[in-house]
């Protein structure tokens, strides 16, 4: 197979990668969530997909040029190309767990700034310039908004930037307690803040237990495919059995089983996603 021929392939499987990955990565829950917020991305549909496929096709070349057996490029080139979206989906889940690691301690500034007397919407306004930095991002124009559109539209406003289950259900309880006011706020801030605290934790064990199992996955699946990329570098025994129709037959084999039983692991050890319940709930 020429070179030319070869790189054509790479273009072909990147393709149907990039088709193949869109469908599995718009589940029915997700469907109607924009796209950046769903994977946390930082570029747009196209720029993602173009950088997906630019990445396998130039792990095919470079493969291809090291063995020179398009068939032992493909995987290679194949598990390459999904390294950006898990990429983003790593920064996602970072993103949103800073946030979540920052809220007791938001929460507890707030208790602290309204037993000393503060009102809510101040305490809220204090923590967009004090108050954590996750936090602080998000709640830096919230004085702005708070004075223009009033506390319950600005607080919606964050809850829509965070976009996560645990912002959800504190930004619910802070409404709730504007609306209930009085001496019961800061009774309502410190339960809210032993709750979220005993969630974070809950989150921590269950990330640090899922960490192992995923690297035991990718280890297990890497190293074969890197000890046949060294055995086919060097002409000889091992390269031309690969270049005949039984090797091309035992690599595609092969490579199928690798694929399916990483992805088969990865859903195993993937985290379910909590559900949004309190998206929409106010108009």
């Amino acid at each position: 197979m020429s070179f030319f021929a070869s790189a054509l392939t790479a273009a072909v499987v990147g393709i149907l990668l990039a088709h193949l990955s869109r469908q599995r990565s718009s589940p029915r829950h997700l469907a109607r969530r924009d796209w950046r917020d769903r994977l946390g991305l930082d570029v747009t549909r196209s720029q993602f997909w173009l950088s997906s496929m630019a990445a396998g096709s130039a792990a095919f070349v470079l493969v291809y040029a090291l063995t020179e057996l398009a068939v032992v490029s493909i995987v290679p080139a194949v598990v390459v190309a999904m390294l950006p979206k898990a990429y983003y989906a790593r920064k996602k889940v970072r993103r949103v767990a800073e946030v979540q690691e920052a809220w007791p301690d938001g929460l507890r500034d707030l208790v602290s700034s309204v037993r000393s007397g503060s009102s809510l919407p101040s305490a809220l306004e204090d923590l967009g310039q004090f108050g954590p930095a996750p936090l602080r991002s998000v709640f830096g124009a919230f004085a702005v908004y708070s004075r223009s559109l009033g506390l319950v539209p600005a607080l919606e406003m964050v809850r829509s930037d965070l976009a996560d289950p645990t912002s959800d259900r504190v930004i619910e309880v802070l409404i709730l307690a504007h609306q209930r006011g009085g001496s019961v706020v800061p009774e309502i801030l410190s339960d809210l803040a032993v709750a979220t605290t005993r969630d974070v934790w809950t989150m921590e064990q269950i990330r640090g237990e899922a960490l192992e199992q995923k690297i035991n996955s990718r280890v297990v699946f890497v190293l074969p495919w890197l000890v046949l990329v060294v055995m086919t570098m060097r002409s000889g025994a091992f390269r031309e059995f690969y270049s005949t129709s039984v090797g091309i037959v035992v690599v595609v084999i092969c490579g199928a089983m690798s694929l399916v039983g990483m992805a088969v692991a990865t859903r195993i050890g993937a985290q379910s996603e909590e559900p949004r319940v309190f998206v929409g709930s106010r108009t």
